[in-house]
């Protein structure tokens, strides 16, 4: 599988793929496609795995895209102005952690499932649920991020704290939990809510440098109210 990543403002990931050669992704990435693609819809990994990728916020049916030939193409797109980042997770033994949203499309030999975060605070307070995906396997996971992204190597015990939904993947050495705002002035007056997300290495995160959810919350105040 060959591929490349086209457009900078809302980028697609064009795959040129050999026969027998499938992609997937979730019910409506596809963006555009040559002839010699065969396209099957199906709950991969089975009912239980599809309804907890429903809790993680992807689809229950996963769009699989084979190619009937050598040569064939297929491209997916993401959804809001960003990045799309490719990652080879036969590097990654232990896979990848996903926050909700982030997963675009993957290759077959890639396995996504429901994984839970070890902090129950983080899944109540972290604003991106308490349900994450874990992509595990020998292939390469396309990822979609909101703005630029910026990944990070934290060393053993380093701590980086991100504001809320700025996370979108990182190994399962990163501890990942929620920590209070402290002071009143800056829960009230900060304008960065209450928690921060806290990551403490070792292992590698990706971030992105904006945040889709709160960007679309700030054009609230702007739209027409219908008077």
């Amino acid at each position: 599988m060959e591929y490349k990543v086209i457009g900078q403002t809302v980028p697609v990931v064009e795959m040129k793929l050999n026969a027998g050669e499938t992609v997937y992704t979730q019910s409506g990435g596809m963006a555009y496609q040559s002839e010699g693609i065969e396209m099957k819809t199906n709950a991969r990994g089975g009912i239980m795995k599809s309804i907890g990728r429903a809790f993680s916020g992807e689809s229950i049916f996963m769009a699989n895209y084979t190619a009937q030939r050598d040569g064939a193409m297929v491209a997916f797109a993401s959804t809001v102005p960003g990045n799309v980042v490719s990652i080879d997770l036969s590097q990654m033994p232990q896979g990848l952690m996903m926050q909700k949203g982030a997963f675009l499309c993957a290759e077959d030999s890639i396995e996504t499932k429901v994984a839970f975060s070890k902090k129950i605070s983080a899944g109540f307070f972290g604003g991106e649920g308490f349900i994450l995906q874990k992509a595990q396997g020998n292939g390469r996971l396309f990822l979609e991020v909101d703005g630029d992204p910026i990944q990070k190597e934290l060393q053993a015990g380093e701590v980086l704290k991100v504001d809320t939904g700025n996370v979108v993947a990182f190994e399962p050495s990163v501890s990942y939990e929620i920590e209070t705002v402290k002071g009143l002035g800056n829960i009230f007056l900060g304008g960065e809510g209450l928690f921060l997300t806290k990551l403490v290495g070792p292992g590698k995160i990706i971030l992105q440098s904006q945040n889709f959810k709160d960007f679309a919350g700030r054009l609230i105040p702007y739209m027409p109210t219908g008077r």
